[in-house]
């Protein structure tokens, strides 16, 4: 159990509500983690839950702390914004706003183009390309999962390149692209799947960003098509004019 000091003045909820604040930017609690339930805060401070709930609240107002109906309170993150333009560069974008980008291989196979392959980049169903899954990082900590999908007969040496180098931009230029825009950007929200959930280590009920995405080089030909999931508490699209 934990003393706050009761007659001094200042209401206990405020009390708690400094508590869990210090201990947030002391790096007690990180953004993301679960706060303790109302049961667990009212046994530390010896207050009744009335008390915990309005210092939660408090917390929310603020923008600190964000609720999951059934599932808590949470230390909000820092909202990455993420520019969608004619020219859209994952390292680039972390970059601009002072963060660390990263990425790590998942895997990577050859594999028949499906239906939303093909048509994305412009090929006959069946026509092999190679698939790359990505875990795209910000300061070391997941901010996406993601497919690319690359015609085979031009960009067989892609995985190799990208996990010598870490950047797509710079495995392409590698394999004799030396620039490429951005055609269509689609985005939708949805809840991630187990697997997502487990790679961006954030709670399955979270939701996330979807995003499918067409790349052309200098020739206008499609040579990316990507499907890319964000996690929605930690990434804003912003769409460039």
């Amino acid at each position: 159990m934990e003393e706050i000091e009761r007659g001094s003045g200042v209401s206990l909820w405020r009390q708690i509500e400094q508590t869990l604040l210090q201990e947030i930017s002391a790096g007690v609690l990180h953004p993301g983690d679960k706060l303790p339930t109302e049961q667990e805060l009212s046994a530390r401070f010896d207050v009744n839950r009335h008390t915990v709930r309005r210092a939660v609240a408090a917390l929310v107002q603020r923008g600190i702390v964000s609720v999951t109906q059934g599932r808590g309170s949470f230390v909000q993150e820092e909202v990455i914004d993420y520019p969608i333009g004619k020219r859209t560069r994952f390292s680039e974008n972390l970059k601009r706003q002072n963060r660390s980008p990263g990425g790590r291989l998942v895997r990577s196979e050859q594999r028949p183009a499906n239906g939303i392959v093909s048509k994305g980049l412009e090929i006959p169903p069946g026509t092999p390309v190679l698939m790359i899954e990505l875990v795209g990082e910000a300061d070391s900590v997941p901010i996406s999962t993601s497919l690319h999908f690359f015609p085979w007969d031009r960009f067989a040496g892609m995985a190799e390149g990208y996990a010598e180098t870490h950047s797509i931009t710079q495995a392409l230029a590698r394999c004799g692209v030396a620039d490429y825009t951005r055609k269509q950007t689609n985005i939708t929200a949805r809840l991630p799947s187990a697997e997502e959930a487990r790679l961006l280590r954030q709670m399955p009920g979270r939701p996330i960003l979807h995003v499918e995405s067409v790349n052309l080089d200098e020739t206008g030909t499609p040579i990316q098509f990507s499907i890319v999931s964000f996690a929605g508490d930690r990434v804003q699209m912003v769409v460039e004019n």
